[in-house]
């Protein structure tokens, strides 16, 4: 049962429709298709539970299938295009990430945390910098991100000690910080700044910097970063002139974000 939904409620929610979003949640950039087995064995559910699934996703559209692989069709971008058609965040955020850009002449980024990940909600995209394609609805690891580690940092102690205990961090690269005590650590520092710092942590030849968006009422509710390859940007030039742009930025948002 999803954190913070009472016990009582569980009896109001529809057991189908949750193990078909998790279905759904398995496909990826890092699996584009999937067997029944596949889908099974990460959703642990039967393979008979698992073949009604997917099924019930072809007949609606969402998916399709060879008989053997099942893949995601693009009927499923209804459901993230239905929060960003609700949502006024990633309207209120794009244009400030489009002054950082023509500012700084770097891509600038925003970004919300859901779980051990943060998905990008808005972007402003100057040239390619990285191997990993980026566009809104992409989903990084938290832990080794300075987007992620802007918005833990905003976390009440509490709630980041949970998300921290339940983390599985991979070492993307050598500079990777794995373990608990590490990614404490640096998120005490981005606390500490009001700004996150990540460098080849995600990528190698990568280096990131981000900070918090915060609402009339100062509450985080995303982070903006701002991606450079470290051959042209050093810890220096980091902070003396691509920090102030997006501290401006985000200053300027925390005025036109309703509290």
């Amino acid at each position: 049962m999803p954190a913070g939904i009472p016990a009582r409620a569980e009896r109001d929610q529809l057991g189908g429709l949750a193990r078909g979003l998790a279905v759904i949640e398995v496909f990826g950039a890092t699996r584009q298709r999937a067997t029944i087995a596949n889908i099974a064995a990460a959703t642990g559910s039967s393979r008979a539970a698992a073949r009604r699934c997917l099924l019930t996703l072809v007949a609606l559209g969402y998916a399709e299938t060879d008989g053997r692989h099942f893949t995601l069709t693009p009927r499923v971008l209804r459901l993230g295009g239905a929060w960003l058609a609700s949502a006024a965040l990633p309207g209120l955020i794009q244009p400030q990430l489009e002054a950082v850009r023509e500012a700084t002449g770097e891509s600038c980024s925003a970004a919300i945390l859901d779980g051990p990940d943060v998905v990008y909600i808005a972007r402003a995209a100057a040239r390619r910098i990285m191997s990993v394609t980026l566009a809104v609805g992409s989903r990084l690891p938290a832990h080794c991100t300075a987007l992620g580690r802007a918005l833990l940092s905003a976390l009440p102690p509490r709630a980041l000690e949970q998300h921290i205990a339940a983390l599985t961090p991979e070492a993307l690269t050598a500079h990777t910080r794995t373990t608990r005590p590490a990614i404490r650590e640096a998120v005490a520092a981005a606390r500490g700044q009001g700004y996150a710092l990540v460098d080849e942590e995600l990528e190698l030849g990568l280096r990131s910097l981000a900070v918090p968006v915060r609402d009339g009422r100062g509450r985080c509710v995303a982070a903006m970063n701002i991606g450079v390859q470290a051959s042209r940007a050093d810890e220096a030039t980091l902070h003396d002139t691509l920090l102030p742009a997006l501290r401006q930025a985000a200053a300027a948002l925390r005025h036109s974000i309703p509290g």
